[in-house]
């Protein structure tokens, strides 16, 4: 990435980065030390920050529209499973060394890109050097109406728990990602590997199921650490247990022949993570009615089990039994 034609960090503000935080004014073209933000009358800010790191969340040759990308859209996805409409974000860079001009040129058009697709624009931030990997911290901030925004723990027992999209589908592509020969093995084609290792490069918020989320749903969160471990986070914060049936996933084509081929790669799809879905719980009797607002606003969605009296999560296999798991998900700080 080294090279001296990047310019200075002011030069590196302004021709980089101030055009993407055109589109919101309180970001003052970055040329002040904050940002101002005045929240809508009536509504509730709602924040979330996510960091995304060389060698952890990205492979170093990456391409830096698809890190730019996957920083901005986590975030979002943060946001989406709140209920809330994605407003402006900060944006902390810490560079190993001086990037070279094509590589920011390439990173600014993935922001570019994302911006365009979620409704959001830069409002600041900061770049600095220091020793280690690069890395991208994306603070975003939503609105939503006051008090209306959806919480983990108001889930209660009975609820349906359902998940947009489908899951799984970044897990399979990072084993394409960490070895492209692994495409025949897994029993893909050349479109069913550009599928699966896509939806890992550049995760896509479900920002059209808010309205049906606002309407509906008693608790959610997004997917990002495995669709086990976040559905027991968001049990736990309720005070509830969970059951899921893997019968009822809901798998892209490619992911199902993945399974025909190495059906022991269904652990991989319930715990891999980066799924960036929507994991919503729902009472029984409105179950109907959320998929079907659902479907209406274009976000499939899939109920795969409910939330019970008790505590932790029991799977149910695809041979009807019960499949246990040995990891849930991704953990920063594995004990």
């Amino acid at each position: 990435m080294a090279s001296q034609d990047a310019g200075g960090e002011d030069e590196l503000i302004q021709t980089t980065f101030a055009p993407l935080a055109s589109g919101f004014a309180g970001a003052l073209g970055l040329k002040d030390d904050c940002a101002f933000l005045t929240p809508p009358p009536g509504e509730d800010l709602v924040l979330t920050t996510d960091a995304v790191a060389e060698g952890v969340h990205f492979f170093a040759d990456d391409a830096p529209g698809d890190i730019a990308w996957k920083a901005l859209a986590v975030n979002v996805s943060d946001l989406t499973a709140k209920g809330a409409r994605p407003v402006a974000y900060l944006m902390s860079l810490s560079f190993p060394e001086r990037p070279a001009r094509a590589w920011l040129d390439g990173f600014a058009a993935g922001l570019a890109d994302a911006q365009a697709a979620f409704g959001i624009a830069l409002a600041g931030g900061d770049t600095d050097r220091r020793p280690g990997p690069l890395s991208v911290t994306v603070t975003a901030i939503g609105s939503v109406m006051q008090g209306r925004m959806i919480r983990r723990a108001t889930a209660q027992a009975g609820d349906a728990l359902f998940v947009s999209g489908t899951v799984g589908d970044s897990a399979l592509g990072l084993l394409l990602r960490q070895d492209a020969e692994r495409t025949a093995e897994m029993g893909l084609d050349e479109a069913g590997a550009r599928h699966l290792l896509g939806r890992y490069l550049r995760p896509a918020p479900r920002l059209a199921l808010v309205p049906p989320l606002l309407s509906f749903a008693s608790a959610a969160m997004d997917i990002s650490d495995g669709l086990v471990k976040d559905c027991g986070r968001l049990a736990r914060a309720s005070g509830l247990g969970a059951e899921i049936d893997a019968r009822r996933l809901p798998l892209s084509e490619p992911a199902q022949a993945v399974l025909r081929t190495r059906p022991a790669l269904i652990e991989t799809i319930f715990t891999g993570g980066d799924d960036y879905e929507v994991l919503a719980a729902v009472a029984a009797n409105q179950a109907a009615d959320f998929r079907h607002a659902s479907a209406a606003h274009g976000v499939p969605v899939t109920e795969i089990g409910r939330l019970v009296p008790g505590e932790g999560v029991s799977v149910t296999g695809p041979d009807g039994t019960a499949l246990a798991v040995r990891g849930s998900g991704w953990d920063h700080f594995p004990a």
